[in-house]
């Protein structure tokens, strides 16, 4: 029998042997709305790995401007370091849709993975992944409009959630995409007009997905964005407090 069932895609691909000594430092929390994984200019203290709910990765002008360049979700271990050294984050992580998840102590992570070459090779897969969507965002950034952005957008965040509504606000949706408000709310509007979605105060709720695929087109349908390649798990209710 597993150790735990777990909707986190790394830790669901763990053979059974990792997965048992993995629980043992591995402490169920919830994650709410706002509740900063890791800040900017700080050493990792924890690793995360989300069961529900949604983090961004903000970078940060030095005039305070703010924008995403990254989103984690249950495909994730957040933060997304290249190293388990306890060095300086660059980035700020924070849940900008509350869940839970499990986190472990940066030490004891690195301590578990020293004779663990498989569980090594699994989080350099999702780091690698994770890289080509900054590289993508990058890319969309620059050549995509802002309709098309926003569609890209609600689609990665939709993945990463059960159910068709996302709860985000006009006023978090153009922080993360680095816009003015007033831009995400015409996008909206025609996503709306298209019925793509509905957008309420608060929320957006998928209507078509895919049409709002095919309206989002390259933007998202590109590996390391599309959930298409993420494997299958079990969506059995989790015993996620004891």
């Amino acid at each position: 029998m597993r150790a735990f069932e777990s909707r986190n895609l790394i830790l669901s691909q763990l053979a059974d042997p990792e997965l048992l000594a993995l629980e043992r430092i591995l402490e169920p929390l919830p994650l709410p709305r706002d509740f900063e994984l890791v800040h900017p200019g700080t050493p990792v203290s924890y690793y995360y790995f989300l069961e529900s709910g949604i983090a961004s990765m903000v970078a940060t002008s030095p005039e305070g401007r703010k924008a995403e360049i990254g989103v984690l979700g249950r495909d994730a271990m957040s933060p997304p370091a290249l190293t388990l050294d306890a060095e300086r984050f660059s980035f700020d992580v924070m849940m900008q849709v509350g869940g839970h998840g499990r986190r472990v102590d940066a030490g004891a992570l690195a301590c578990f993975l020293v004779d663990r070459p498989p569980v090594r090779r699994l989080l350099s897969h999702f780091l690698h992944t994770f890289f080509v969507q900054v590289a993508n965002n990058a890319l969309s950034n620059a050549v995509h409009k802002i309709d098309v952005r926003l569609a890209k957008w609600i689609l990665m965040c939709h993945d990463r959630l059960e159910g068709e509504e996302i709860e985000i606000t006009h006023e978090y949706m153009a922080t993360m995409l680095g816009v003015r408000r007033s831009s995400v709310t015409d996008a909206l509007h025609l996503l709306e007009g298209q019925h793509f979605i509905y957008s309420t105060r608060g929320m957006v709720i998928i209507r078509d997905r895919a049409s709002l695929e095919a309206f989002a087109a390259d933007a998202y349908d590109v590996h390391g964005i599309s959930s298409r390649d993420w494997p299958q798990i079990s969506h059995r209710p989790l015993a996620i407090y004891r």
